[in-house]
């Protein structure tokens, strides 16, 4: 069976979209299992030899740092800190996500700088190899001390509490450890405050929305050239001169591939009758390339925060130091998902206009994109979707990160909500999917007035288009139609290379 093998190389957006379009099971490399348990032998033999209290070891926690406690409580010290984190609201964190979860807090841990025992992260592993998902909350974190809260849940079925999804069923934590035949974990000094510690939550949702981000940017492509291409558009604002006097990368790669998309169609060639077409079409490569350098920012960011740890206090055993800091402060990946959120914003923003010129009448396009307009209102009301979910975008997109509030009396004074910033981005990247969507059936539409072909590539892409969605003759609920142009969508596929190149 194919494993996919945790140790110090560095995991990247390649390898965990293998991973979540495969069934690899994941395995812990020889040399992290050698850093762990000597990680945790080296704490273990400095609680024996230390008896000063040392933050989150045999302390209280946050406000409650200066509190110590005695030796005997320790490990129910752990347990209260899980039991007592879980405070969790909201909607349920989607299991693809909570999957992600399960895989970056292992990754984390792996490193030999948490101090956990190493049935802990086996368990974890057991977890995710076997797809059961703990069920995790979207409220309650404010993304500086970690993600305490969705951490909490995430960690409860460990010792037989919380619920867990497996086969498709909601459970407890202690049947899937009786179904198992698994023992609750017994924790030792730290073990709770590492598992909490973290920012797994912003992490997941930030990969979870960076793939789909990247699939949707070659998408805006590909949907933009289409509606180009229905509008009549000119070929002249891709040409590779005008973009290497301004050479953006995302601008560039932009225009290349709207060209490559065109090649061999007869309409994009055909003499036209006007001189410029609208911004919406011809800054394609500005606005759509803007939006792939701010992912390569945003890419960078998580990767970097995805191979770290990032729980607190840290453990250097060959320094023979143990250090209190702040790596779960979410700072970093609150900026990048906000900047994540509004960049894409503008994907679907610059995409709605798009489908407002071809329900417009112009060029050789009918009123709405119908033969009988006035009887039939044609594809008057999904502008008006796309208008309305592009409005509410707007609204997402303003910056959480400019927030703060104080919490845990005093002692966190100043957090980053990174993880209202990334549930909130993932909206924004959802509701850019169905604004794509609603592009992809009017263009497909406006195509079929034209007379001439376009490319190959993108009278293949609707013929495929076609087989779900047929052309709309006269009015019909088109509710139906742009669910099938999502699921249309979704269901495309892209290659790894042509994704993240």
């Amino acid at each position: 069976m194919n494993h996919h093998i945790i140790s110090s190389k560095q995991l990247d957006l390649e390898t965990i979209h293998d991973l979540l379009h495969t069934d690899k099971k994941l395995q812990l490399s020889e040399d992290s299992i050698a850093k762990v348990i000597k990680c945790r032998a080296y704490l273990d033999a400095k609680m024996q030899e230390n008896s000063k209290p040392i933050y989150g070891i045999n302390t209280g926690f946050g406000a409650l740092y200066n509190v110590k406690i005695d030796g005997k409580d320790l490990q129910k010290l752990q347990e209260n800190l899980v039991m007592s984190h879980a405070c969790g609201a909201g909607d349920e964190v989607p299991q693809e996500i909570v999957k992600l979860m399960l895989l970056l807090k292992i990754q984390s841990l792996s490193y030999g700088h948490s101090g956990v025992q190493l049935e802990i992260i086996y368990r974890l592993v057991d977890f995710y190899n076997n797809n059961i998902f703990p069920v995790v909350y979207t409220q309650g974190s404010l993304g500086a001390s970690g993600d305490l809260s969705p951490l909490a849940h995430l960690a409860l079925p460990l010792i037989g509490l919380g619920e867990v999804y497996f086969e498709g069923e909601k459970i407890s934590g202690k049947e899937i450890l009786d179904k198992f035949n698994w023992q609750s974990i017994q924790f030792k000094s730290k073990e709770g405050l590492a598992l909490l510690n973290g920012t797994q939550f912003m992490s997941a949702y930030g990969v979870s929305n960076l793939l789909k981000a990247y699939k949707l940017s070659y998408l805006a492509d590909t949907i933009g050239t289409l509606s180009l291409e229905a509008f009549d558009g000119r070929i002249e604002p891709f040409n590779e001169l005008i973009h290497l006097v301004r050479p953006h990368n995302g601008q560039l790669k932009t225009a290349k591939r709207i060209s490559e998309f065109l090649e061999e169609s007869t309409l994009i060639n055909q003499e036209k009758k006007h001189v410029q077409d609208p911004y919406s079409f011809r800054c394609m490569p500005q606005v759509h390339g803007a939006t792939k350098d701010t992912l390569a920012f945003v890419k960078k960011t998580f990767i970097t925060e995805i191979n770290s740890v990032t729980d607190n206090p840290n453990v250097f055993v060959e320094e023979d130091l143990l250090i209190s800091g702040g790596n779960f402060h979410g700072q970093p990946l609150a900026l990048a998902l906000d900047f994540l959120a509004i960049a894409m914003a503008e994907l679907a923003n610059i995409s709605e206009r798009r489908t407002y010129q071809l329900v417009s009448g112009h060029r050789h396009l009918p009123p709405f994109l119908v033969s009988n307009p006035g009887l039939n209102s044609g594809f008057m009301i999904p502008q008006y979707t796309a208008a309305s979910i592009v409005s509410q975008n707007k609204q997402y997109a303003t910056p959480a990160s400019v927030d703060s509030i104080e919490s845990s009396n005093g002692q966190e004074d100043h957090v980053s909500m990174g993880a209202n910033a990334a549930t909130k981005a993932k909206k924004v990247v959802d509701n850019v999917q169905t604004v794509l969507a609603i592009e992809l059936f009017t263009a497909s539409q406006g195509l079929s007035f034209g007379n001439g072909k376009t490319s190959p590539f993108l009278e293949s892409l609707v013929g495929l288009f076609r087989n779900e969605v047929s052309i709309v003759e006269e009015d019909r609920v088109m509710h139906h139609d742009i669910k099938k142009a999502s699921q249309f969508i979704d269901g495309f596929t892209i290659e790894v290379t042509e994704l993240f190149g």
